[in-house]
C-alpha cells in the first residue's frame, strides 16, 4: 500500500499537485503534534491545513466554527470526495445529536464539525472523551479573544477540550489578529509552547483607496464603470442593500442584494448567480462573503465605514484572489465617522438594560422562575424587539453579555431542512403498514428515496414526497406528524431561525449576575478600535503599510499602488517638472519671484512656491539684487 504523504492525500482527494504558501509548514507542525496558530489571509486555503493532516492519521478531527453555513458547505464538499463528515450545531434535536456523537465514537467518521455553543452541553463533552481524536481545528480563532473584533463567549468553552484530550494538538486558524490577540488565542487555548505561522498581511495586487466623498452613490458608479468586472458593495443594513442594488440597476449595471434576513434558498440562488457571473455586482451586509472562493473579484466597495479594521481587511481581501490587480475602495463622509463613534453605546448597554432584556426574553417564551434550563427555541429577534420596543443591535449586544455569564446562548440564523427517522425496526414498520394502509405509499416512498432512515436522521423534502405519492404537501406533513405521535418515527420540521438556548433556570432581578467590569473593559477597547479606524482614514503615507503595522508587521516599503502612494508619485513627478521649468526660465534670464511663479504653467501656486523654496534652500537658486538666478555650479 502506498505511504500516505501530504502531497498524495492532496492529489487523491482534492486533485491539486502542490500546496499554497504556508500550507505545508502548518501541516508539518500538526503532524509533529505541535499546537499551532496559523494566520492566513481570506482565500488562502485554511481548510486544507487541517483536512490533509487529519486524513493522514487514524481517528477523527474535530473542527469548531461559528459559521454554520460554512460548516455545512465543508461537510457537503468532504462527502462529495467520499470522506465521512458530519456537523452538530444549534437547532438539532437531542436525539439527532446523540446519534451523530455515537457515529463519531463507533463509526468511521473523519471530521466532526461543531458549533462552539454545543460545548455548553455536558453530553457532548462526555462523548468527546471517548472519541479517537487526532486534531482540534479552531476556525475563526480570534473569536476566543476579548481583544478580537468578533469576540464570542461560547468560544471560551474551548478550553474544556484541552482537559478532555490533553495530548491532542490544536490548530487555531484566523485571517486577522493583532499581536495582542495572537498572544491571547494561545493563552486561552492552553498552547503547550508558542507557535505562530503567518503570511505577510500585504496583498501586493490590491490597490487600497480611501476617498472622502459627499456623493457616494455617484462615485461608486464611476468606480464600477471604470474598473469593470464583478465585485461586492458592502453596506451597513438590509434596507441599504435593496436601495443601492436598485440604484445600480437603474443605471444599467447588473446587480442584486443579499442579507441574512433572506431565506436560505433565496440566498443560495443570489450567491450562485453572482459566482457564475450572471449578476455583476452583489450589494450586501457583512453576512455575505464567508466561504466564498470567487477568484476574479475586481473591486470591493465599502459605502459605510466598517466597525473594525480586521473586518475591513477581511472583506477587502475578497478582491483579487486570482492575483490580478483589484481595488478595495472605502467611501466615507464626516457623518459616517460621527455615527461610528455614537454606535459604541449601542454595543455596550448598561446593567439595567441587560436585566430588562433578560426578563423580557424569559417572558417572551413564557418561562417560569426556576424553569427553562436546557430549553432551546426558534428565535425571531426582530419580532422580539418590536414587541418590547427595543433596538435590535442593542438587544443583540445584551444577549452577548448574557451568554458570557452563561445565562443563555443565541446562535446565528441557520437553515435546517426537515429531518426524519424511523423509531421502530423493519418488522414493526411492516405491521404498521398492513394495519394503516393509508400510510403505505408514503412509507414506501421514504424507503425508496432516503437511505439509512432506520439508523439516523435524514433530511427530507415534503414537496418531493407529496409529488411521488400524488397528495398535497400539507397532507404529507399531517401524516408525518401522525407517525411521530404514534411513536413510529421522529419528524422535525424545517426551520430558518436563530436558536435561543437557556443555559440556566430563570432567576429574579437580584440573582442575575452580570460582569459589569468586563463590559467596561470591552467598551474601552472598542473605543481604541474605532480610533484605529480613524487613524487608517487619516493615514498620510501608505494604506498597505498602515494595515500591516496594525497587525504587528514591521515594514517600511510603501505599496506604490494605494491612493496615497499614487498621489505621492504624482506629486513627485509634478515637482520634478516644476523644477525643470524653473531651471529653464532662470537660465534664460534672472527674474523676480512674482514673474517666475507667473511664468510656470503647471501645478498650483502653492506647488510652485514649495518647489521654489526647496531649490532656494538647496542653494540651486541664488538671490542677487532682487532677482533670482540659476546657480549653474
Amino acid at each position: 500500500m502506498m505511504e500516505k504523504t501530504s502531497l498524495s492525500i492532496l492529489k487523491t482527494y482534492w486533485g491539486y499537485d502542490r500546496f499554497r504558501p504556508l500550507q505545508e509548514e502548518i501541516i508539518h507542525d500538526i503532524l509533529l503534534g505541535k499546537d499551532t496558530l496559523a494566520l492566513m489571509p481570506t482565500g488562502g486555503g485554511k481548510s486544507l491545513c487541517f483536512q490533509v493532516p487529519a486524513m493522514m492519521q487514524d481517528g477523527i478531527c474535530i473542527v469548531v466554527s461559528p459559521l454554520i453555513a460554512l460548516m455545512k458547505d465543508q461537510v457537503e464538499n468532504l462527502r462529495k470526495r467520499n470522506i465521512k463528515a458530519i456537523a452538530i450545531y444549534s437547532g438539532m434535536s437531542h436525539r439527532e445529536v446523540d446519534i451523530a456523537l455515537d457515529n463519531c465514537i463507533f463509526g468511521d467518521i473523519k471530521f466532526l464539525y461543531l458549533a462552539p455553543e454545543r460545548l455548553y452541553n455536558d453530553m457532548v463533552q462526555e462523548r468527546i472523551k471517548h472519541m479517537p481524536v487526532n486534531l482540534f481545528a479552531i476556525d475563526e480563532a480570534h473569536c476566543i479573544s476579548q481583544w478580537g473584533y468578533d469576540f464570542r463567549p461560547s468560544y471560551l468553552e474551548l478550553s474544556h477540550l484541552r482537559s478532555l484530550k490533553p495530548n491532542v494538538p490544536f490548530l487555531a486558524l484566523t485571517a486577522t489578529a493583532t499581536p495582542r490577540v495572537v498572544t491571547d488565542i494561545q493563552e486561552k487555548l492552553g498552547f503547550r509552547s508558542e507557535n505562530v505561522l503567518s503570511k505577510s498581511f500585504r496583498r501586493e495586487n490590491l490597490a487600497y483607496m480611501v476617498l472622502p466623498e459627499e456623493n457616494k452613490m455617484g462615485r461608486m458608479l464611476k468606480v464600477i464603470t471604470k474598473i469593470g468586472g464583478t465585485g461586492i458593495v458592502y453596506v451597513r443594513n438590509r434596507r441599504e442593500t435593496q436601495e443601492v442594488a436598485r440604484y445600480l440597476l437603474n443605471h444599467g449595471i447588473s446587480a442584486d442584494f443579499y442579507h441574512a434576513g433572506l431565506d436560505m434558498q433565496t440566498r443560495s440562488k443570489k450567491q450562485d448567480a453572482w459566482t457564475n457571473n450572471q449578476t455583476r455586482v452583489i450589494v450586501a451586509t457583512n453576512a455575505f462573503g464567508m466561504g466564498i472562493d470567487k477568484a476574479e473579484v475586481r473591486f470591493v466597495i465599502h459605502l459605510d465605514i466598517p466597525d473594525f479594521l480586521e473586518a475591513y481587511y477581511q472583506e477587502a481581501g475578497r478582491a483579487g484572489r486570482d492575483g490580478k490587480k483589484a481595488y478595495p475602495v472605502l467611501l466615507y463622509q464626516q457623518a459616517d465617522r460621527d455615527e461610528l463613534w455614537e454606535s459604541i453605546d449601542q454595543n455596550f448597554p448598561d446593567f439595567q438594560y441587560i436585566q430588562q432584556v433578560y426578563h423580557h426574553v424569559c417572558n417572551y417564551f413564557q418561562i417560569a422562575y426556576g424553569a427553562g434550563q436546557g430549553m432551546t427555541y426558534d428565535f425571531d429577534v426582530v419580532d422580539f424587539a418590536k414587541k418590547y420596543k427595543l433596538e435590535v443591535i442593542k438587544c443583540l449586544s445584551a444577549f452577548k453579555f448574557l451568554e458570557r455569564d452563561k445565562w443563555l446562548s443565541l446562535s446565528e440564523s441557520v437553515y435546517l431542512p426537515s429531518r426524519f427517522k424511523f423509531e421502530v425496526d423493519f418488522q414493526e414498520l411492516y405491521k404498521f403498514q398492513v394495519q394503516s394502509v393509508h400510510f403505505d405509499p408514503l412509507i414506501k416512498a421514504i424507503l425508496r428515496i432516503y437511505g439509512g432512515v432506520f439508523d439516523f436522521y435524514v433530511a427530507i423534502n415534503e414537496f418531493e414526497l407529496a409529488k411521488k405519492i400524488g397528495k398535497p404537501s400539507e397532507e404529507v406533513v399531517r401524516m408525518l406528524n401522525l407517525m411521530q405521535k404514534q411513536e413510529i418515527a421522529s419528524y422535525i420540521a424545517k426551520t430558518d431561525s436563530p436558536q435561543m438556548q437557556f443555559l440556566q433556570a430563570r432567576v429574579d432581578y437580584k440573582n442575575l449576575y452580570i460582569d459589569t467590569q468586563f463590559i467596561a473593559v470591552r467598551k474601552s477597547h472598542k473605543e481604541e478600535q474605532v480610533k484605529a479606524i480613524y487613524g487608517y482614514l487619516d493615514e498620510k503615507v501608505c494604506r498597505s503599510l498602515a494595515l500591516q503595522r496594525y497587525f504587528g508587521e514591521e515594514v517600511e516599503e510603501p505599496c506604490g499602488a494605494c491612493d496615497l502612494c499614487l498621489v505621492k508619485a504624482h506629486k513627485a513627478g509634478l515637482d520634478e517638472s516644476i523644477g525643470k521649468k524653473i531651471q529653464y526660465l532662470l537660465l534664460d534670464s534672472p527674474r523676480t519671484l512674482h514673474a517666475l511663479i507667473d511664468a510656470i504653467d503647471m501645478g498650483s501656486e502653492d506647488d510652485r512656491l514649495r518647489v521654489f523654496r526647496q531649490l532656494l534652500d538647496a542653494g540651486t537658486i541664488l538671490l542677487k539684487e532682487e532677482t533670482y538666478h540659476w546657480n549653474a555650479l
